[in-house]
């Protein structure tokens, strides 16, 4: 079983940034792919990125491409989300997910959720 824990998200204006963190306990961090997710109201879970166990490759939505960035720290078993730039539809609640496969995939079918951290962008 995996434990993961989001932190980082908040009220920002638009334009601006956040960096969300989530830490993982519970099994080895450097085996699970890690990925960042989000859903608002009325809207269902999308992907924003994934990044294999190792940090080599990475997957990006095309709403994050150029304005987010996601990377890994294996050492503090923690995965970090840069976003930039940010716009009023990326007020969202952010998923942080882990999975036993290779691929830093967007399909929602990972094995682990965190509970999510609000991030509401304002105008």
């Amino acid at each position: 079983q995996v434990q993961l824990v989001e932190s980082g998200g908040g009220l920002v204006q638009a334009g601006g940034s956040l960096r969300l963190s989530c830490a993982a306990s519970g099994r080895t961090f450097n085996t699970l792919t890690m990925g960042w997710f989000r859903q608002a109201p009325g809207r269902e879970r999308e992907f924003v990125a994934a990044i294999s166990w190792a940090g080599r490759n990475s997957n990006y939505a095309d709403s994050a491409k150029g304005r987010f960035s996601i990377s890994r720290d294996n050492a503090k078993n923690t995965v970090y989300l840069q976003m930039n730039s940010l716009k009023l539809d990326d007020t969202a609640l952010y998923y942080c997910a882990a999975d036993d496969g290779v691929i830093p995939k967007a399909a929602p079918t990972y094995d682990f959720w965190g509970q999510g951290t609000q991030v509401t962008v304002s105008s």
